[in-house]
């Protein structure tokens, strides 16, 4: 059966929930494979573990598609489970003393997306590039090091653009709890970057 045309995610889930579709959860992966990769890339910072924990979200995604409930939003239902196979990974990491190694891959996000970084442009000199770009890295660094809770947040908001609404409800949490954990959050970013660049 085809699916409509511009169906919503959560008309295709209905469809592999009901049906097992194969073709409307490939819709699903096609749709939502990048972002779930970015997020887990940028929670993690370790583009190669990223792609793993992509494919698990979505093993999980299929394997549980009856637990999704028809009244709720799929993208809500989607980041809880990358989220809670982030927060596991880096629960894992912390148990073995693991530490993430810079890699050749400055930005696991550019990375992850396949880009390479322009080495200059029409309006910046190759001076002004590479300042740019270290100042993205020591962001990266400084979002990586922040406690998880804080960095859930900072990510869902300013990365992934979620509204606080929707970081509350893919949390679990009051829409109050999640504005006030993404100043603080702010702050600490703020005083960590300043330090590192002193």
């Amino acid at each position: 059966m085809k699916l409509p045309f511009q169906a919503s995610d959560e008309q295709v889930m209905g469809r592999v929930q009901t049906e097992s579709d194969s073709g409307a959860f490939a819709e699903l992966v096609r749709r939502w494979q990048l972002p779930v990769q970015r997020l887990c890339a940028r929670m993690t910072g370790d583009v190669h573990r990223a792609e793993d924990l992509s494919q698990e979200t979505f093993s999980r995604v299929f394997s549980h598609r009856h637990d999704f409930a028809a009244t709720g939003r799929f993208s809500t239902w989607l980041w809880r489970i990358a989220l809670n196979l982030c927060h596991d990974e880096l629960r894992r990491r912390q148990r073995r003393g693991e530490v993430v190694l810079a890699s050749d891959d400055a930005d696991p996000v550019r990375a992850s997306e396949g880009a390479t970084p322009e080495l200059c442009s029409a309006t910046q000199g190759p001076d002004e590039v590479l300042e740019s770009m270290e100042r993205a890295e020591l962001v990266r660094s400084a979002v990586v090091n922040l406690p998880e809770h804080y960095r859930t947040v900072v990510i869902l908001r300013h990365y992934e653009g979620l509204r606080f609404g929707e970081i509350a409800e893919v949390l679990g949490i009051p829409e109050g709890t999640a504005k006030s954990r993404m100043a603080e959050g702010l702050t600490l970013l703020a005083g960590r970057i300043r330090r590192s660049s002193l």
